[in-house]
């Protein structure tokens, strides 16, 4: 499975190295990806996620089944 959180959609950004001397080379900013348990009372069955910090922040404030609704909206989850 790709390094994306299933709520927010975020992925690794690239970017570079840069030494003292200004060398540069190649490097990725991975994102702080959790895989995470979720109840959803709806459907009365817990739910599994990989949800970086940002996408906790986002479920914690518009509830686990707004979140679910808009994430296969956007095609995040199936």
């Amino acid at each position: 499975m790709s390094r994306v959180c299933q709520i927010t959609g975020k992925k690794a950004m690239v970017g570079n190295h840069v030494s003292h001397a200004n060398n540069k080379t190649k490097r990725r900013f991975h994102i702080n990806l959790m895989k995470k348990r979720f109840y959803v009372p709806s459907e009365d069955k817990w739910v599994t996620l990989n949800v970086c910090a940002q996408g906790l922040k986002t479920i914690n404030k518009i509830g686990i089944e707004e979140a679910l609704e808009r994430s296969k909206k956007e095609g995040l989850i199936k």
